[in-house]
């Protein structure tokens, strides 16, 4: 039975789903003003690993993940580098889906972008201005008032006072309550992006963009809403504060948050000036190395990125390929199966990926120790191996292609260099020590490592 730790309660709960077997699951996405870095994919290949789980256990997931395409950094952006704002956010929406498809991320069932839902957004402002839930504050914005929902601060468990002490003190004509959150920001006359509205020219507050998507998308319930732990407070504490007002039938079953990324004890943030862009990652390290790296600390906990911990992922993913190299897996549905119950307990534990990996580690050193004895034993061990590490998007590539990093390098410098390859060793089979010296110099420019062998030359990418 799968157990899920829901933000909401602060326990593991039997995840069960609220209508049968489908499941309904929002995840908030990106907000397109730059490229994506390892903060996102820390997020979204936890999320990728929960959906491809729960449609491995037999359930049908409709998976949604909004995009923020209108937003104050993104119109900042644009105007900088004189840009349509459309043409700009197209641009980072297409680096977005290139870099999360390197990384090996599944597209959700839908990607709803905020420009689409501009009327649905008008609408629920103005239900809960008539609900006496929101106001029109002096500035001619639209504000949430927290004070007409009485359960405000429960998902985040923050004291309000405390809250509002640590806010800097708005002026009671602008807000309420200091806490309060602006739902629709009314145009300056310099602004050149607005939408008309009942309140003038303007447009949406960043919170009331999921409210408005998973009630058009939805309806009236979502069994997991996920995160970064960042946004637990105020985003999603003021998202379903406003959903529950605009509709109170609304529901949410459970509440997921990922880890932060820390680097140098700090919290990875481009304000700090310490983010790490995806695509300048993925020049040095491969996608499943990644995608390791990211599932090797549990979910909920803080990931502390650095050059050693990739090694060190980088080690553990090599060590799974190596085990299943010379080997022919086969199907069988009992040896190993011991190891892959603890597997399914592991991952049915809130998503325990740092011990599923272990129990691959494990099955490696018994194919490794089998492959000496036993090499038949050995290919109905790697067949396991295979099997469970693919349900996770692992040891998707032949362990040839991964060790050699393959992936780095375009079929026609493949071709090259297995020439050069080919040419050396007739060169050192003649005994031409000299040419088979300057072949092996001239193949190490093209940034590979050679591994001589008494039957064969291995060759691999050499990291820069």
């Amino acid at each position: 039975m799968l157990k899920i730790f829901n933000t909401l309660t602060r326990k593991k709960e039997k995840f069960i789903p609220i209508k049968n077997k489908q499941i309904n699951l929002y995840v908030c996405g990106v907000t397109v003003y730059d490229f994506c870095h390892i903060g996102h994919a820390r997020t979204f290949v936890v999320f990728d690993m929960i959906v491809r789980y729960l449609r491995h256990l037999g359930l049908k997931v409709k998976y949604i993940r909004n995009i923020t395409d209108v937003d104050d950094k993104i119109i900042l952006k644009s105007l900088e580098k004189n840009i349509d704002i459309k043409h700009f956010s197209n641009e980072m929406i297409n680096a977005m889906k290139q870099d999360f498809f390197r990384l090996g991320i599944d597209l959700p069932d839908q990607e709803p972008r905020v420009t689409d839902h501009i009327h649905d957004i008008i609408e629920i402002i103005t239900k809960l201005i008539k609900n006496q839930n929101a106001y029109i504050n002096s500035e001619g914005d639209v504000v949430f008032s927290i004070d007409s929902d009485k359960s405000y601060g429960s998902l985040s468990r923050q004291s309000l006072k405390d809250l509002i002490s640590r806010t800097c003190f708005t002026s009671s004509k602008i807000k309420k309550n200091p806490l309060d959150f602006v739902l629709w920001k009314k145009s300056k006359e310099k602004d050149k992006f607005f939408w008309e509205s009942p309140w003038g020219k303007g447009r949406p507050g960043w919170h009331i963009e999921c409210t408005a998507i998973t009630n058009v998308v939805f309806k009236n319930y979502i069994d997991i809403h996920g995160g970064g732990s960042d946004l637990l407070f105020p985003h999603h504490e003021n998202e379903i504060s406003q959903s529950k007002c605009f509709n109170n039938k609304f529901r949410i079953n459970f509440w997921m948050h990922s880890g932060m990324v820390i680097i140098d004890d700090q919290k990875m943030s481009k304000s700090l000036g310490n983010a790490y862009f995806l695509k300048d990652v993925l020049l040095k390290y491969q996608s499943e190395v990644l995608r390791y790296f990211f599932l090797s600390t549990h979910y909920r906990h803080p990931i502390y990125y650095s050059e050693k911990n990739l090694k060190i992922a980088e080690s553990s993913l090599r060590y799974l390929y190596n085990a299943l190299y010379n080997t022919d897996p086969i199907s069988n549905s009992t040896e190993g199966i011991d190891l892959e119950l603890l597997f399914y307990d592991a991952i049915n534990d809130d998503f325990n990926t740092p011990k599923a990996f272990f129990i691959l580690i494990k099955l490696a050193k018994k194919i490794n120790y089998f492959k000496q004895s036993n090499l038949y034993k050995s290919n109905l061990l790697a067949f396991r191996l295979k099997k469970l590490a693919i349900t996770l998007n692992f040891l998707l590539e032949t362990p040839e292609d991964f060790l050699q990093k393959k992936s780095f390098f375009s079929q026609d410098k493949i071709k090259t260099i297995e020439i050069l390859i080919e040419k050396r060793n007739i060169s050192r089979q003649l005994k031409l020590w000299k040419e088979a010296d300057q072949l092996r110099n001239e193949i190490s420019k093209l940034n590979v490592i050679l591994e001589d062998y008494n039957d064969k030359t291995f060759w691999r990418y050499k990291n820069s």
